[in-house]
């Protein structure tokens, strides 16, 4: 497991195209204190959103191109072949591709977090504000952003384990994320009483979809970042358990999915 591990984070750290996404991100972060100038009274607010804004858009990107590319560029290139032709059965190959995709989401939210956290400073030093900067949660924000992504990037794997093209697992990793997004809203809205004047068959679907898509609005804790609104812990405890469970089922849905494909 840790050969293949390795193997593959080293693959991912050696790509041009991740290496060029993350030296931008940093350069987006880096004009957080100018962007959050043109804010008079809330210079800290905007550069806490911006700056957390910025690193969920990053992540979104690495696990969009990872989650979608990392098993069909090695089926593509018949690197697959090699690798399972030594003692390692595909269930291990599966989850040492994920590991390695989680990890270097982790890794980089951390990285950039804390380039997120100087510029945070620079700005709350310029224009004192008066809330006070709440890093703890600000930290749990990133975190949990994580958690989220690395959520998707499983998901992703797992359309890949029975896609042919590249198209189909990035696509479906999009979809799933709006869908995912949206999921929370969507289900407030049809068990409302506004709601309630839509047909019974939009109605059950909504219900659902609600049910089968990831609820990535669990992962979400901008806001208690951004303003002094109550930190839930069992809402943080709720969502890593969630992330625990649907990850687990993914995974093991890609195991099997790819124990069962047939490589030609």
């Amino acid at each position: 497991m840790y050969t293949l591990f390795s193997l593959n984070l080293k693959w991912i750290v050696r790509d041009r195209i991740l290496q060029a996404l993350l030296t931008a991100s940093l350069v987006l972060i880096m004009l957080v204190p100018v962007l959050s100038s043109f804010s008079m009274r809330q210079s800290q607010e905007l550069a806490v959103t911006l700056s957390l804004s910025f690193i969920s858009f990053v992540l979104l990107v690495f696990t969009l191109v990872l989650g979608s590319t990392m098993l069909w560029r090695d089926i593509e290139r018949r690197y697959t072949y090699s690798v399972l032709s030594l003692p390692f059965d595909r269930g291990t190959y599966i989850l040492a591709k994920f590991l390695a995709v989680a990890f270097f989401i982790f890794a980089g939210a951390l990285f950039i977090g804390l380039c997120a956290a100087l510029a945070i400073k620079v700005s709350a030093v310029r224009d004192p504000s008066t809330l006070p900067l709440q890093w703890g949660r600000i930290a749990v924000s990133i975190f949990m952003d994580s958690l989220k992504y690395a959520l998707l990037a499983a998901l992703g794997i797992l359309v890949s384990t029975f896609s042919t093209s590249f198209f189909m697992p990035f696509f479906s990793a999009v979809f799933i994320f709006l869908s995912g997004s949206a999921s929370q809203d969507v289900y407030e809205f049809v068990t409302s009483s506004s709601g309630m004047k839509l047909n019974t068959a939009a109605r059950v679907a909504a219900r659902v979809v609600y049910y089968i898509v990831p609820n990535f609005g669990a992962f979400n804790f901008k806001l208690q970042a951004i303003y002094p609104i109550p930190l839930d812990p069992l809402q943080i405890v709720y969502a890593i358990a969630y992330f625990i469970i649907y990850t687990t089922m993914a995974l093991s849905l890609a195991i099997w999915c790819f124990s069962r494909r047939e490589l030609t």
